[in-house]
């Protein structure tokens, strides 16, 4: 009885271990299906590395032209693209998200480095360098920093030191802004020195206190064939100072200054002989630069061995050589004929007072008979015998729409 009973036990206790042993198995097996379940769905929501690509590569890229960063994948967050010396190109990204393009063109000669975020918070990087440029362009600009305050009649000009045949694309990257809307335009012409030039020049002469700004974003752009490329940017500011006007009238001898439209001086002078190269220049004209005492000899301007001396309270109107200045061997003809070579004389109390009110700006303005005519409009800043219409017809940019202000 007692051995029945032990085989019976025997035989549960093989069946519970056996049943024991399956569910081991089962769940065994059951584990490895539930893990490799896990992995796969870790696996399918595992992103792509972020992968870029950008226009310019390798350490013989072109300058010249915006620098573009495209996405492979997703969309873009953030790009940045810096060069050694801590500058930074801006740009934008496209509205799909895909790609980042710069405002600026890459400079010559540059190291950049890319870096970009995706909206996945992943980052690429990229590293590109410039060639040097073969030429490179410079311009002289006036007024420079150096001449704070001018007056009404004053455009901005730049004079370039190398040819510009891509005027359309430099006009692109010059801008002025006005701390009262002044509406006007750049116009193209030759300087006196034979070299390109562009002016700036208001609609109508400014408006005394108006403070200007003038940003000439010119690193990385190219002037052309045979002009070689910029390498810097440059800019300036002034102030329009007060309204001074000085008006010659040929036929009574005499010069009238008035300020902010009042008359406030008439002062007898001599102005240039009838008939000839010793005739003065007409037009509307601007006081260019205050000299002071400076050596005058008539063989730099063409006219012979006529004179060879020091003169004071210079105040150049031209750059062929037209002053405004104390005359005193010329006494006996100041209000009562023109006489000179060219130049508005008069006496050295006169030019001395007229010399320290003055301010390079001035409009200078020339009528009556036996003037040889208009100066040419690079012999100075000759703009204003322009119309308003000649003028913006001059600009580079279609219409005149690179010629509008900016309000500051």
């Amino acid at each position: 009885m007692s051995r029945t009973r032990r085989t019976a036990r025997s035989r549960h206790a093989m069946l519970a271990g056996t049943a024991l042993m399956a569910a081991a198995l089962t769940a065994c097996g059951g584990g490895s299906g539930g893990d490799a379940k896990a992995s796969g769905t870790a696996d399918a929501k595992k992103k792509p590395d972020m992968a870029i690509s950008v226009n310019l590569t390798g350490d013989q890229a072109k300058p010249g032209e915006p620098v573009k960063v495209t996405l492979t994948e997703g969309k873009l967050a953030t790009v940045k693209v810096s060069d050694g010396k801590g500058g930074e190109l801006p740009g934008k990204i496209a509205d799909d998200g895909k790609t980042w393009t710069s405002e600026r063109n890459a400079s010559p000669g540059t190291d950049y480095k890319v870096e970009a975020q995706n909206t996945d918070s992943q980052s690429a990087s990229a590293q590109f360098k410039t060639v040097a440029a073969d030429k490179v362009n410079k311009v002289t600009i006036n007024p420079g920093k150096a001449t704070p305050v001018v007056g009404i009649a004053q455009p901005v000009s730049i004079v370039f030191d190398n040819p510009v045949k891509n005027k359309a694309e430099v006009e692109k990257h010059l801008k002025v802004t006005t701390s009262n809307n002044t509406e006007g335009s750049w116009g193209w012409f030759k300087d006196y020195s034979g070299n390109d030039r562009v002016d700036w020049r208001p609609k109508e002469y400014w408006k005394s206190g108006t403070d200007v700004k003038v940003e000439m974003n010119l690193n990385g752009v190219d002037s052309g064939q045979g002009g070689g490329m910029f390498v810097k940017d440059y800019n300036t500011e002034f102030k329009i100072g007060k309204d001074r006007r000085l008006q010659v009238n040929l036929d009574t001898h005499k010069m009238t200054v008035t300020e902010d439209g009042q008359a406030v001086k008439t002062i007898p002078v001599s102005a240039g002989t009838p008939g000839g190269q010793k005739a003065s220049w007409s037009g509307k004209m601007v006081l260019m630069a205050k000299e002071g005492t400076i050596r005058m000899d008539s063989q730099t301007v063409g006219l012979g061995d006529s004179y060879d001396k020091m003169v004071d309270y210079s105040m150049r109107v031209t750059w062929s050589g037209m002053y405004i200045h104390a005359a005193p061997w010329n006494s006996g003809n100041f209000g009562r004929a023109n006489t000179s070579s060219g130049c508005v004389g008069m006496s050295d109390a006169n030019a001395k007072d007229l010399f320290a009110e003055t301010q390079p700006g001035d409009l200078v303005e020339v009528t009556g008979d036996g003037s040889k005519g208009k100066a040419d409009i690079g012999n100075g800043y000759g703009e204003w015998n322009l119309s308003w219409d000649e003028w913006k017809a001059k600009s580079a940019l279609a219409g005149g729409a690179g010629g509008a202000s900016q309000n500051g």
